[in-house]
Formats: C-alpha cells, sequence, structure tokens
C-alpha cells in the first residue's frame, strides 16, 4: 500500500455509466447519481474493505499505514475504528483470531458480510443480485478478483467503490444500504469492533444513520422496487436473516 494516500486523494470521482445504455425493466439503483461524495470516501472505503478482510500477517503489517490513512484525512471516526479493530486483531496470537474470524464472519450468519444476504436469504431472487454485482464489475472494464468470495462481499465492494469507480460503488452500497445498517446493529449486539467501521461506511452515504432495526424496514419501504435487487419492499420475507435465522452456515 505504498504511496496508496496519495492515490486515493489524488483520484478523480469518477460518473456512473449512463443510465439509458442498460436493459432493465425498471431503474437500476446501481446507475444511480448520488453526488460525488467527499474527496476523503476512498480512503474510508478501501480502510474498511481492508480491516474487514480475513486476518493474515500481512494485514496486521499494515495497521500503522491505516492508522495513517486515517489520520491523514482525518477523521476521528476513522481513526477510532482502526485503533479498535487493530486491538481487536492483536490481543491473541494470530491463529486464534482467525478462529475468532471464521466463526463471526463466515459460520454464522448474524454477521453475513455477503450484502444480498441480509435482503434475500436463500431465495432464489439471490441469484439475480449476485448477477446485477458480476455486472457492475464487468461493466467497469476492471478485472476483479473475488479471492473465492461472492461478488457482493463487502469488502471486495468497498474496495471496488474505493479504487476502481467511485460513484458506481457508492450507488452500489447506498442500493444496499439496509443490509450495512442491519450489519451494524448486528455488530454491536455482539460488542464487535467492527460495527464501527460499518459506521464509518454508512456516513459516506446520503441519508442518517437508522437508529432502530424498525428504521431500516422503513428505509427498505421507502426504496423504489426494482426488478433485479430485492423482494419487493412489501415482501414479508424482506430482511429476515437477524430475526429467524441468528446461526448457521453461511451460504
Amino acid at each position: 500500500m505504498a504511496g496508496f494516500l496519495d492515490r486515493l486523494l489524488g483520484k478523480a470521482v469518477q460518473g456512473s455509466e449512463d443510465a439509458s445504455t442498460r436493459r432493465e425493466l425498471q431503474p437500476d439503483p446501481f446507475a444511480r447519481d448520488l453526488g460525488p461524495g467527499d474527496p476523503g470516501d476512498p480512503v474510508r472505503h478501501q480502510v474498511a474493505a481492508t480491516l474487514l478482510g480475513y486476518p493474515t500477517p500481512e494485514l496486521l503489517a499494515l495497521l500503522l499505514e491505516l492508522t495513517d490513512l486515517a489520520r491523514a484525512l482525518p477523521d476521528p471516526r476513522l481513526e477510532e475504528a482502526v485503533a479498535a479493530v487493530g486491538a481487536w486483531l492483536t490481543r491473541a496470537d494470530l491463529a486464534a483470531v482467525q478462529g475468532d474470524y471464521v466463526q463471526e464472519f463466515d459460520l454464522s450468519r448474524r454477521h453475513a458480510l455477503s450484502l444480498s444476504y441480509w435482503t434475500d436469504g436463500d431465495t432464489r431472487r439471490r441469484g439475480e443480485a449476485l448477477g446485477r454485482f458480476k455486472r457492475l464489475y464487468r461493466d467497469s472494464g476492471m478485472l476483479t478478483d473475488l479471492h473465492g468470495e461472492l461478488p457482493d462481499h463487502l469488502p471486495i465492494v468497498l474496495e471496488f467503490a474505493a479504487q476502481v469507480d467511485p460513484a458506481a460503488g457508492r450507488a452500489a452500497l447506498q442500493a444496499y444500504r439496509p443490509s450495512l445498517e442491519l450489519l451494524r446493529f448486528a455488530l454491536r449486539d455482539a460488542q464487535l469492533p467492527h460495527e464501527l467501521l460499518i459506521d464509518v461506511v454508512c456516513r459516506t452515504l446520503p441519508g442518517e444513520l437508522a437508529p432502530s432495526r424498525e428504521a431500516v424496514h422503513a428505509m427498505a419501504a421507502a426504496a423504489p422496487p426494482t426488478e433485479t435487487v430485492g423482494l419487493g419492499f412489501d415482501d414479508p420475507r424482506l430482511l429476515p436473516v437477524y430475526e429467524k435465522t441468528p446461526t448457521g452456515e453461511r451460504p
């Protein structure tokens, strides 16, 4: 990540692709123009993407640089998040931390980092949502390495927003704002410091933070329905994961 700060802060925010060029039956939420956002948002997104990833020696070696990135913005919330997650990552030997990460983020649905899981669960509509993320990456013209993850894996979406297309990435994140908000509440309930990273990400997007899970459902209900994202906001299966399936293996 040498020179990473200069590269990110020097990037011009790219405009999203004209929605008229996409063949959709309904308006595409990934093509919405949400404005440029803050110039420091690519840094916030990349730092969050890195710290939400699987713990490795390489990640631990980056903690000091991630701290410097947060301070250089400056962003006290991001600094706090980096410090808290860094402490979680270094509180025990790496093998133990890796085991805890797998338990919290891979084996438990309560903290799923797959955005469409929160809105589509295991329904057939999830495949359509995943296809939209694949098209997002393909249309950018960039080769995207998914590292064996699903295309809606949050660290991958955040890295896309940070390094490839900030405008399109911002629209994709906002399209799944209910997922981010529910993940934030779930991490808070588990007293995991990663909640602070999701808080930072949510603050890069339009609108206030949801004060409750009920507010998240209201947020989803107010959003325009689309042909391929979600189940339809009047569907009782919307956002079922935390309430109905708190445990189990992530698909």
